[in-house]
């Protein structure tokens, strides 16, 4: 592990969480990261007839789960704990929530297959890159959004309420409310009334 020089004194999940600088080879983090491996693990083996055991494991995995919010296995997060979902919403198979820090998607959202939520960033100077530094910036979905099959969401991205992406869009910046936007990057190419 890097020495840390810069006077910070916080422990590396504080930095983490604060979406600052940290190192993830940390007791703490791996501690939260195997916790996190646990439950999706239990959580990816059941059936759809456990209903009940389903919903348990995501209240305990996730920062919160809202009522009659389905996701289908396989589920993959970092920590969980900084992941939230709204009410009604719905996450079909393959959803990676790499929820370094906060990933909060709001009420009646549609989630395709294989979808990606990808909050962690690195350095692009190769040192502290190659010494294992990241940060992470926070991901928002806006109620009653849809993300097609595929799509990927770049750290930092808000999407606004209402807004469809469709399949296999790489999202690298915010995009409004009440738009149709497809294609990598994605760009609007319809206002929704």
């Amino acid at each position: 592990m890097a020495e840390i020089n810069d006077g910070d004194t916080r422990t590396m999940r504080e930095r983490m969480l604060a979406g600052d600088p940290y190192i993830a080879d940390d007791a703490e983090l791996g501690e939260a990261s195997m916790r996190a491996e646990d439950l999706t693990a239990a959580y990816n083996a059941t059936t759809s007839r456990q209903g009940p055991l389903r919903r348990q494991l995501l209240e305990e995995l996730l920062g919160s789960i809202g009522a009659d919010t389905v996701i289908r296995p396989p589920l993959h997060v970092d920590y969980g704990t900084q992941l939230t979902i709204g009410a009604r919403s719905f996450a079909n198979w393959g959803l990676m929530a790499a929820d370094v820090v906060s990933i909060r998607i709001g009420d009646d959202v549609q989630i395709g297959p294989n979808v990606q939520l990808l909050t962690p960033t690195h350095p692009i100077e190769p040192g502290p890159r190659r010494d294992k530094w990241e940060a992470g910036e926070p991901i928002t979905i806006g109620n009653n959004v849809w993300l097609g099959g595929g799509v990927i969401v770049c750290p930092g991205v808000t999407i606004g309420e209402n807004t469809v992406v469709g399949a296999g869009a790489v999202v690298p910046k915010d995009l409004p409310a009440n738009v149709v936007a497809v294609g990598n990057p994605a760009r609007v190419i319809k206002q929704l009334e």
